[in-house]
């Protein structure tokens, strides 16, 4: 498995003169998406030209830049942006863009992820779900009211949901169990 260079662990990929891409780590060839792929996967990788071995993984990426603009149906890149990058080709300021423009991104990726782990966290605080929980205290308490033996019901039920809380189980299944106990109940006291 001599795929990644040496020291960086890294995935090399030959360039040859017939456009072919090849995958020295699966020892395959592929194609650009399997490069797009491979990015969106978090896969390190470098592209050489076979014959001379000059590094062109920036023209690699940037030519799946072009085809995914041009493929995908939906633009990222707007029209303003990419005047205003290629008028910053020549200007005094072109060194520090390309700096600057990974920093935005880094952020802008910090930013998804603080957003992402936000959403996740609000849903464990869902207003829909304290609500329903409400509710299912009151039908217990009514139910308990109404029908005496309703209550042996609803501490079984109680104990199993807690049980269930313990390990993973989806809510459904508790709901079922617990309609189930009630319902066993409600069998027993109409007969």
């Amino acid at each position: 498995m001599a795929a990644k260079s040496k020291d960086d662990g890294i995935v090399t990929i030959k360039k040859y003169a017939n456009r072919r891409l090849y995958n020295t780590q699966s020892s395959s060839y592929i194609t650009l998406d399997h490069l797009a792929k491979m990015t969106r996967e978090g896969v390190e990788f470098k592209v050489v030209d076979a014959k001379s071995g000059a590094d062109i993984t920036h023209q690699i990426l940037t030519q799946i830049i072009m085809e995914e603009e041009a493929n995908s149906g939906e633009q990222i890149l707007p029209v303003n942006f990419l005047r205003q990058l290629i008028a910053m080709y020549g200007n005094s300021m072109q060194s520090l863009l390309p700096h600057y423009l990974e920093a935005s991104m880094e952020n802008f990726r910090e930013n998804q992820l603080k957003l992402r782990k936000a959403f996740e966290e609000s849903l464990g605080n869902n207003p829909l779900a304290a609500i329903a929980q409400r509710n299912m205290e009151m039908f217990k308490a009514a139910a308990a009211a109404f029908m005496p033996g309703a209550e042996a019901a609803a501490a079984a039920a109680a104990a199993q949901a807690k049980t269930d809380e313990e390990k993973p189980a989806d809510d459904l299944a508790t709901l079922k169990a617990q309609m189930a106990a009630m319902q066993k109940k409600l069998d027993e006291l109409g007969k």
